[in-house]
C-alpha cells in the first residue's frame, strides 16, 4: 500500500474492510477487530487515525508499534496469527501503521481474548460485534470442526424414518440384505452404524442427515429441509408467478429392482418441476422438426443436487431456491462455500471438500454425485456450453451460492 492508496482509504472512512484506531487503545480492542476481519473478508486496521478520519499519527515508535501488534496477534487471538504490517509517513500529520488481515485464512473461526473469556467477533458494516450462537456454529461447520448434518434432532427417534425408503436403500441401491422389517433391534443398529441415528443420552435420535435423506417429514424439525421452486413471467422476481411449489419430503426416491422409480424424492421432484416449466427451441433440419429444451436435464440435476448436498443447513428456515425466469434458471443454496473451495476450483473440477460428507456419500450411492469431484465442470459448465453456447455463472455473494444457467447467448 502506498501513500495515495492510504489517503484514499482514510477519505472513504470506516467500512466492512477498514477500521480506524489509535495505538494507545486496549489490546482487547485491537484483538476484537482482528477477529472480526479474519472471520469475514479480511481488512485493514489503520493505527494513528481517529474515528472521524483525522490522521493523528502513531504515539509509539514504528518498531515498538509493530511489536505491540504482533504480541496482540500472538497472545490475544485464538488461533494466533501473523498479520502484515507496514507504516507510512504522511507529511504534516505523522506515521500511520497499517495492520492487514487476509481474507482466506484457514484458521476460522478466530476468537479474541475478552477479560478471562474468548469471544468470536464478526464484521457488520463499519463495526464489529459478537457472533450469535448460530453464526458461530456456521464458522465451526465451515472449518469442518463440527458437522451439522450429524447433529441429533430433538425428539425424533427411529420412528421418524420412512423405513420403506431405508429398506429400499440397503436392499436395492446397495444390494445388501437387511433384516426383516419387524426386527427393530437390528435396524436400529444398522442406522446407528450408518450415522443416520446417533446415541443421545438414554435414547437414539435421528441425525439431521438421516432425517433429510429418509425422514417421513423432515420439515417437522428441520424447517430448512426443502426447495422453493418458482416460475416468473419476466426477467425479475414478481408477485405474479406462473407456477410455484414448496417441495418437501425426503431427498431420495424409492427405486424398483429393475431401476424404475417407485416414488420420487425432493431431488427428482425439483428437477421435474424445472423440466415441465422450461421452454424449448424448435427448428426444421432436412425436413425434420428438431426440438431442444432450454437446459440440459443433467445440468439442471447437477445444480439441484449440489445445492441440496453442499448447502449450509445451519441457516435455519431458509430453503434452497430454484427460480425460472424468461431468460435463465437460478439455483441458490444458503451459505458460503466451505473453507478451501473457490469458484475457480469448481470450474476446474478439482474440488474434494464436502460440507455434508454423509449426504454426499449416500447420494453418490444413488448416482446423484460425481465421484471425482468434476460434476460442476462436466455436468454444468461444459454441458450448458455444448448445449447452447452460453457460460454458466457460478456466483458466491453474501451468504449464498448461486448457479445461473442462461437459455441462449446474451
Amino acid at each position: 500500500m502506498n501513500e495515495t492508496e492510504l489517503l484514499e482509504l482514510v477519505k472513504n472512512g470506516e467500512s466492512s474492510r477498514v477500521e480506524f484506531k489509535r495505538d494507545d487503545c486496549r489490546p482487547a480492542d485491537i484483538a476484537k477487530e482482528m477477529s472480526a476481519f479474519l472471520n469475514l473478508h479480511g481488512g485493514a486496521i489503520l493505527l494513528g487515525v481517529e474515528d472521524d478520519g483525522w490522521i493523528s499519527g502513531l504515539n509509539r515508535p514504528r518498531g515498538e508499534a509493530e511489536q505491540w501488534i504482533m504480541n496482540i496477534a500472538r497472545n490475544n487471538l485464538d488461533p494466533p496469527t501473523i498479520p502484515a504490517w507496514t507504516s507510512i509517513s504522511i507529511e504534516d500529520y505523522g506515521i500511520v501503521g497499517i495492520v492487514e488481515l487476509p481474507s482466506d485464512s484457514a484458521g476460522k473461526p478466530y476468537r479474541a481474548r475478552k477479560s478471562n473469556a474468548w469471544v468470536t467477533y464478526i464484521r457488520v458494516g463499519s463495526g464489529s460485534r459478537e457472533a450469535t450462537r448460530s453464526e458461530e456454529a456456521r464458522f465451526y461447520q465451515a472449518a469442518q470442526l463440527v458437522h451439522y448434518e450429524l447433529r441429533a434432532v430433538q425428539d425424533l427417534e427411529m420412528e421418524s424414518f420412512d423405513l420403506d425408503r431405508v429398506d429400499n436403500y440397503f436392499r436395492v441401491v446397495m444390494n445388501r440384505p437387511g433384516p426383516e422389517r419387524s426386527d427393530v433391534k437390528n435396524w436400529r443398529q444398522i442406522l446407528l452404524n450408518s450415522d443416520l441415528l446417533v446415541a443421545s443420552g438414554s435414547t437414539d435420535r435421528a441425525t439431521v442427515a438421516g432425517l433429510l435423506l429418509f425422514g417421513k417429514n423432515p420439515n417437522r424439525r428441520v424447517q430448512q429441509a426443502g426447495v422453493t421452486a418458482t416460475v416468473f413471467p419476466g426477467k425479475h422476481k414478481d408477485y405474479n408467478t406462473i407456477d410455484e411449489e414448496h417441495i418437501r419430503g425426503p431427498l431420495v426416491p424409492i427405486i424398483s429392482p429393475n431401476g424404475g422409480m417407485v416414488d420420487t424424492g425432493v431431488i427428482d421432484r425439483t428437477v421435474n418441476f424445472v423440466e415441465r416449466n422450461m421452454g424449448s427451441d424448435a427448428w426444421l433440419e432436412g425436413g425434420r422438426r428438431i426440438r431442444k429444451k432450454d437446459f440440459p436435464r443433467h445440468a439442471v440435476r447437477e445444480a439441484v443436487v449440489n445445492a441440496l448436498v453442499h448447502r449450509d443447513y445451519a441457516y435455519e428456515g431458509t430453503d434452497v431456491e430454484v427460480s425460472l425466469y424468461s431468460d435463465r434458471l437460478e439455483v441458490i443454496s444458503p451459505g458460503r462455500l466451505p473453507n478451501g473451495v473457490t469458484v475457480e476450483k469448481m470450474k476446474e473440477g478439482v474440488v474434494r471438500v464436502a460440507r455434508n460428507g454423509l449426504l454426499r456419500e449416500i447420494l453418490r450411492d444413488y448416482r446423484n454425485v460425481e465421484h471425482r469431484g468434476m460434476g460442476v465442470r462436466i455436468r454444468i459448465v461444459e454441458a450448458i456450453r455444448d448445449h447452447n453456447g452460453t457460460e454458466a455463472d457460478l456466483i458466491e455473494e453474501d451468504d449464498r451460492f448461486m448457479v445461473r444457467l442462461w437459455k441462449k447467448r446474451q
